[in-house]
């Protein structure tokens, strides 16, 4: 009798220990999307090209592939990782690609001296041509082809502390995909209309089709019924998709800009993406398929941009091509891996514990595998309430419950 009370206790422990925090927010794996540091920005000013507005070391672009920046691509603000090779090569228009600082953009740029671009592969540069990394390190872990400024640093290791993102941001693509819809998507030809609820503090959208107007055209882009502050997430559908707008500007004055922090579309299937148009884009993109390959021509990307598979920047669609450091703020769906089955002996034997789970998506929580753990960088924010803590008084708890039990069989014994 002493074992089943004891065992008892435990059994109890581990169920609670095995379901995080539901009912807690969660932000993109790996602390991914807020700005990173001590100088951030309480307010991000419309796009300019004045005096910096403060400093950001997160991660504004991700590629788990190979970057590609080619034909009207002109600069990416922000910290850029990539798992595979960057490369630079223009056929026709100019010659340089600026990273880390933009000429024009948020203003907001990693700190000097600190990592502008990381690659798990090569960085080649076509002959003639020149990437722009002045103040900052273009660490590589292949060979530097081509003149590149700033600091290079061969580093075999470059991508390792970043190599896990790519497996995270593809599982939570996936667990963001099956959030419940809150609202509806018409498209109307000339824009497509997206109506929320007026109440949740998460909107989410579900699109199994081309954000265009009439054959590929560019089109509006129009939100209604968003509470102020509400994240608003868009999960487009299907293997072939593509956005061109003409929504978004650079004063901030079209009300899509309002929603850029807050703002996420979610590609969980596709292979190909498309986002062009002559607006400029706002929000952050997330693409969840390895094997994909992202295309951008829009004139700029406003928010961060995180793809597991390849991106290509530019096209022959627009000139002046670029990626703008605005940070993502938005507090996302949350998958939680829930026990299903917990069976125990209590036989005074030796025991076994025999314990199932299954992954599901809920509203809050934390998605996909857990990062918040040992080993995080200093570029990726913390953010979120601590998950784990609650669950130490909880332990304690149970402890004395079963050491009281176990005295209450001694003394009945």
């Amino acid at each position: 009798m002493i074992r089943t009370f004891a065992l008892a206790g435990a059994s109890a422990l581990l169920v609670l220990a095995a379901t995080p925090g539901t009912g807690v927010a969660a932000p993109l794996p790996g602390g991914l999307g807020p700005c990173v540091g001590d100088d951030c920005p309480d307010t991000y000013p419309p796009v300019n090209n004045g005096a910096f507005t403060g400093r950001d070391d997160g991660v504004t672009v991700f590629v788990g592939g190979d970057f590609d920046a080619g034909v009207g691509a002109v600069e990416s603000e922000g910290r850029i990782v990539v798992g595979g090779d960057f490369s630079l090569e223009k056929t026709t228009g100019g010659t340089i690609y600026n990273i880390g600082i933009a000429g024009v953009g948020s203003r907001v740029p990693p700190s000097d001296g600190a990592d502008f671009l990381v690659t798990g592969g090569d960085v080649t540069i076509a002959t003639g041509q020149t990437l722009l990394a002045d103040g900052g390190v273009v660490r590589h872990a292949g060979t530097l082809t081509g003149t590149t400024t700033g600091t290079a640093v061969q580093d075999d290791d470059a991508f390792l502390p970043y190599a896990p993102l790519a497996a995270e941001l593809q599982a939570a693509s996936t667990c963001y995909a099956a959030a419940t819809p809150t609202g509806t998507v018409v498209n109307e030809g000339f824009r497509t209309l997206f109506t929320g609820d007026d109440t949740s503090s998460l909107q989410v959208f579900t699109v199994d089709a081309d954000v265009t107007g009439p054959a590929g055209a560019q089109q509006e882009i129009v939100f209604e019924d968003v509470p102020a502050g509400a994240t608003v997430l868009v999960n487009v559908l299907g293997t072939d998709r593509s956005i061109v707008t003409s929504s978004g500007d650079l004063a901030d004055v079209d009300p899509l800009n309002g929603l850029r922090e807050r703002l996420l579309w979610n590609f969980p299937t596709a292979t190909s993406v498309l986002i062009g148009g002559l607006g400029q884009f706002q929000g952050s993109t997330l693409v969840g398929d390895p094997t994909s390959l992202t295309t951008v021509t829009a004139p700029g990307h406003a928010g961060r941009f995180f793809t597991t598979g390849d991106l290509a920047h530019g096209g022959g669609t627009n000139s002046g091509q670029e990626f703008h450091a605005y940070a993502f703020d938005g507090d996302l769906p949350g998958c939680a891996a829930q026990p299903t089955t917990t069976t125990t002996t209590t036989q005074p034997a030796p025991t076994t514990a025999e314990q199932t789970t299954t992954t599901t998506c809920a509203t809050t929580g934390p998605c996909g595998p857990d990062s918040g753990g040992g080993g995080r960088r200093p570029d990726l924010a913390v953010t979120g309430p601590d998950r784990v803590a609650w669950l130490v008084p909880i332990g304690a708890l149970l402890v004395l419950v079963g050491a009281t039990s176990l005295l209450v069989a001694r003394r009945r014994g």
